[in-house]
């Protein structure tokens, strides 16, 4: 495993409940940072700044140390307080997902500190989080040389004006074709790339399509990617957040820590 001086950093862990058509799993560690964390590590330290509960017991802090570039000094608990957690329905079709429960917990209370170690960080990605609390983390990284944001349909609906002015800080986006379309009202997801390049900010977009890859947009062209063909899927959940990681982790490990980002 290559380990660079540059470094990777997120934000949610979650405590999740899934219903898929073969099988039920309760109360399981989830949230953007474990995927995230898990995929990126293969290439680069991670360094996590989350928050959790009282309800975060060891067993789920034992997952992370089975990848040791994973760093967890930036992870807060809050003994009073509860994890972040969701309850989820897949169907026969995957792509169909339905939200049975979600309770905010820790994730409506203020955001976790940042340790002063981390503040040298140079690669950033935001997980999916209210767009001020994720602006506000951003800009404790004044040495950041490349910054992602991830983001959800809830958001652009309800704090669009608020996603619009972190997305004029960062150089990446990463979101899914419908999550494009809403932004732009435009329904191809190339010109919708190239739309939100022109007029909101970021250097590049990546669009994911699910099972048909992802597009990746920015002002030099168009690169497509398929998915990698699977026969037997057993829980997509986290699936983006591991796709993330693996591109965020791949940069990281590809630059010096004096290079910029082309």
């Amino acid at each position: 495993i290559r380990k660079p001086k540059t470094t990777v950093r997120i934000r949610t862990i979650g405590i999740d409940t899934i219903h898929t058509p073969d099988a039920v799993a309760e109360k399981v560690l989830g949230g953007s940072c474990t995927y995230f964390a898990a995929a990126a590590s293969f290439f680069t330290q991670v360094r996590l700044v989350a928050a959790a509960g009282g309800d975060f017991h060891d067993d789920y802090r034992a997952v992370f140390a089975k990848f040791p570039n994973v760093c967890v000094e930036g992870l807060e608990i809050r003994p009073d307080s509860k994890t972040f957690a969701w309850g989820g329905k897949y169907f026969d079709n995957w792509n169909q997902r339905e939200t049975l429960f979600t309770e905010l917990g820790v994730l409506a209370e203020h955001p976790p500190k940042i340790p002063a170690a981390y503040q040298d960080s140079k690669y950033i990605f935001l997980a999916n989080s209210h767009p001020t609390v994720q602006l506000e983390l951003l800009r404790a990284f004044p040495k950041r040389v490349v910054s992602v944001l991830d983001t959800m349909n809830l958001w652009i609906d309800t704090a669009r004006e608020e996603l619009r002015a972190v997305m004029r800080e960062i150089d990446g986006l990463i979101i899914n074709d419908e999550e494009a379309r809403m932004l732009t009202d435009i329904r191809n997801p190339i010109t919708a790339g190239k739309k939100i390049i022109a007029e909101m900010g970021p250097m590049f977009v990546v669009i994911k399509k699910g099972e048909h890859g992802c597009i990746l947009v920015h002002d030099e062209g168009v690169a497509m990617l398929p998915a990698y063909p699977v026969e037997t899927v057993i829980d997509p959940t986290g699936a983006g957040d591991s796709f993330a990681g693996g591109m965020m982790g791949h940069l990281a490990a590809s630059h010096s820590k004096d290079d910029g980002f082309d």
